[in-house]
C-alpha cells in the first residue's frame, strides 16, 4: 500500500511509520523538519512543507492509496494563550482543507482518508455512555473537534471513503500523558486529577495502530471510531494502578484549582468525564490487544 501520511514524528506517527514499513508499505511523509523525519527510517519519501498552506506537496496525495492524516500542534504541549490556541485551530483546520483540496483535485484519488479526530469531540458526558453516535459537546475543543471533522468529510466521495479516528488517551512510556506522569508516580507522589471520579478514556498505542490498520483495510468502514479501550475507568482506578505497577503509593489528590493555575484553561478539559466506548471497534471484530487496564499498564511499565 502506498500512504501519504502527516504527524510521522509525533507519537502515534513514529508506531504507526515502523507498524507500517513492518507491513512492507511506501510511505511518503510530510513534515516541517526534513531532518526528524528522515532519522525515522531510511525507506520513507520525506517532503518538507508546511500542510498549513499550499504547495506543491498538495501534487504528491493522487496515485497514493491512502492519506493518513495526524499532523497538529500538541493539546498539552504547553500553556494556552490566545494565540496558542490559534494554532491549534490552524494546525488542524486548515492542513486538512489543504489535504482535502488535494484529494479533490487528484486524477487518481486515494481510496480512504484516515483522518485524527479526539474524544474531546463529545465534551463533559459525566456518565453518560458516548458511542460515536453521541452527540459533540459545547466546549472549545468539541468545537475544534467540530470544525476538524467537518473539513475532512469533504473528501467522501463514491472514490474515496474517509475514516474519523477519535482517539483518546494514549498510553505510551515515549511520551504523551503516560510519559508525563511517570517522574511523579515514580517519586510515589501521583494521584488522581481532581476528584478523581471522572471517566478517564485510555488507550494501548498498540491498539491504536491495529486500528488504524483496521481502517485502512476495511473497505466498507467510514465515519467516526472511537478509539479507546472496551474497559471503561475512572481517573481514581487509572491513577491507583499505575501506582500498584510502579509499587508506588498513588493516593494525593490534584486539586483543581491547583491544575487550573499550572495549567490555565487546559486544566479544566484534564478533569472532565468522558464514559467513551468502541462501539464501532467491536461492532467490526476488532479484538483489542490490551482490552483491561491493567495488563497495559503491565505491559508498559512492569
Amino acid at each position: 500500500m502506498r500512504i501519504f501520511l502527516t504527524g510521522a514524528t509525533g507519537l502515534i506517527g513514529r508506531r504507526l511509520v515502523a507498524d507500517r514499513l513492518a507491513r512492507g508499505d511506501s510511505l511518503t511523509v510530510v513534515s516541517r523538519d526534513r531532518a526528524r523525519a528522515r532519522a525515522l527510517a531510511g525507506e520513507i519519501d520525506v517532503i518538507e512543507a508546511d500542510l498549513t498552506k499550499p504547495g506543491d506537496w498538495q501534487q504528491r496525495v493522487g496515485g497514493c492509496d491512502a492519506v493518513v492524516h495526524l499532523a497538529g500542534a500538541g493539546i498539552a504541549d504547553r500553556r494556552w494563550t490566545r494565540a496558542y490556541r490559534a494554532l491549534i485551530e490552524t494546525s488542524r483546520i486548515e492542513s486538512t482543507r489543504h489535504i482535502v483540496d488535494a484529494i479533490e483535485a487528484a486524477p487518481a484519488p486515494p481510496r480512504v482518508l484516515v483522518n485524527a479526530s479526539a474524544v474531546g469531540y463529545y465534551g463533559d458526558g459525566g456518565e453518560n455512555v458516548l458511542d460515536e453516535s453521541a452527540p459533540a459537546g459545547d466546549d472549545f475543543l468539541a468545537d475544534l473537534c467540530v470544525r476538524w471533522e467537518a473539513q475532512a468529510a469533504r473528501a467522501e466521495t463514491g472514490a474515496t471513503r474517509v475514516v474519523l479516528m477519535r482517539i483518546s488517551v494514549v498510553l505510551d512510556t515515549r511520551g504523551g500523558a503516560l510519559g508525563a506522569m511517570l517522574p511523579i508516580f515514580r517519586l510515589g507522589l501521583g494521584g488522581p486529577l481532581g476528584s478523581g471520579r471522572q471517566y478517564f478514556p485510555w488507550i494501548h498505542w498498540r491498539d491504536v495502530v491495529g486500528l488504524f490498520d483496521l481502517a485502512l483495510g476495511d473497505d466498507t468502514l467510514r465515519g467516526p471510531v472511537n478509539a479507546v479501550a472496551p474497559e471503561t475507568t475512572t481517573g481514581r482506578v487509572f491513577a491507583r494502578t499505575v501506582g500498584r505497577v510502579l509499587r508506588r503509593p498513588a493516593v494525593l489528590p490534584v486539586p483543581v484549582v491547583a491544575l487550573r493555575v499550572v495549567m490555565g484553561e487546559m486544566g479544566r478539559y484534564v478533569v472532565a468525564s468522558q464514559r467513551v466506548v468502541s462501539q464501532v471497534a467491536t461492532q467490526r471484530g476488532y479484538a483489542f490487544v490490551f482490552g483491561r487496564l491493567g495488563p497495559a499498564l503491565e505491559d508498559l511499565l512492569g
